[in-house]
């Protein structure tokens, strides 16, 4: 997760983008849940890849950790070298199993992990596989080869960014032999590459499927996203019994977080709302309005609003960055 986030500005100029929220939560946090949650052994340690993003996010990320009953740990990535040399900046947790996750996915899913194999890469079929790591299956269901962007079709197999591995010394070990070899793809150590060694060696790799993947590489993703991460798995509780919300409707799913104040419009479905934040004379659908935000004589839909930004008007397709005014 040690990424810029510049397809997700302005909204990452002041929040590191695993933290921007999805359901009230931030992403990176919603994804430990979900890997936890499939998991069929006790998660020990939850390692972080980060950028410099400063204490406070760090803390946070270690909290998230301890409540999933595991010890949390950050790994800095200083230069963006490519994914093999990010995964390596946490050698020191590559030991046992292991679950490798890119903090800018979600996924919806009732597997659990499948530890008769050397590896499980997690995949979704796509239509387009021309911009994806795709990989190709033997005729047993054994991950043979793995294409980067193919321009001309070999699978429709798509990588999304999660995968097990029983033997995480095994995994570090090749990714570590990239670097110390040189071995790169447009100027990156590459995960692809340290995997195809581990298959010529004869690793057995399974690919593994989701119901649904959900990317949070752009506003648009991110909003799409919230919605559908609502959709599957908002309860009734996730509309705060100590919001505000006066002459209003709400059209669930929703996400209310206490301390919102509803006044005289309609929200949902699909909408977020952080705490603190107020919605007034306005009609937003399939949304994500961060804390402290106030929206006012507005129609929004599929809008993202960050902290303490104002917008008032008659728009209905924004992304305002924190603390921003606008007036339509």
């Amino acid at each position: 997760m040690a990424g810029m986030g510049k397809r997700l500005r302005p909204h990452t100029l002041t929040t590191a983008k695993p933290l921007l929220p999805i359901a009230g939560q931030p992403i990176v946090q919603r994804l430990v849940q979900d890997i936890v949650q499939v998991s069929n052994q006790k998660v020990e340690e939850i390692a972080y890849v980060v950028g410099r993003f400063g204490q406070e996010v760090e803390d946070h990320l270690i909290r998230v950790a301890e409540s999933l009953g595991a010890k949390g740990t950050i790994h800095y990535q200083d230069e963006p070298l490519g994914t093999a040399h990010a995964i390596l900046c946490a050698k020191s947790a590559l030991e046992g199993p292991v679950t490798v996750a890119f903090a800018d996915t979600l996924f919806n899913a009732d597997f659990q992990l499948d530890q008769s194999h050397d590896g499980v890469l997690w995949v979704q079929k796509i239509e387009d596989p021309r911009q994806f790591g795709v990989v190709v299956l033997d005729e047993n269901g054994i991950i043979t080869e793995f294409q980067e962007k193919p321009t001309t079709f070999v699978s429709d197999l798509a990588m999304i960014g999660i995968y097990y591995f029983k033997d995480g010394a095994w995994l570090r070990d090749e990714l570590q032999y990239l670097i110390d070899h040189g071995i790169m793809n447009s100027n990156e150590y590459q995960l692809p590459d340290a995997l195809r060694n581990m298959v010529k060696k004869g690793a057995k790799f399974t690919p593994g499927t989701v119901k649904d993947w959900m990317d949070c590489g752009n506003k648009e993703a991110m909003v799409e996203t919230n919605t559908a991460y609502l959709g599957y798995h908002a309860t009734s509780d996730w509309v705060s019994k100590e919001a505000t919300i006066e002459h209003s409707l709400v059209i669930e799913p929703c996400f209310i977080e206490k301390g919102a104040i509803l006044r005289h419009s309609i929200v949902g479905p699909g909408v977020s709302v952080g705490s603190g934040a107020l919605i007034e004379n306005s009609r937003v659908s399939e949304s994500i309005i961060q804390s402290n935000a106030v929206v006012k004589d507005m129609r929004l839909h599929k809008a993202m609003i960050g902290k303490s930004a104002e917008v008032v008007g008659v728009a209905k397709d924004l992304s305002v960055g924190d603390f921003s005014k606008l007036k339509l």
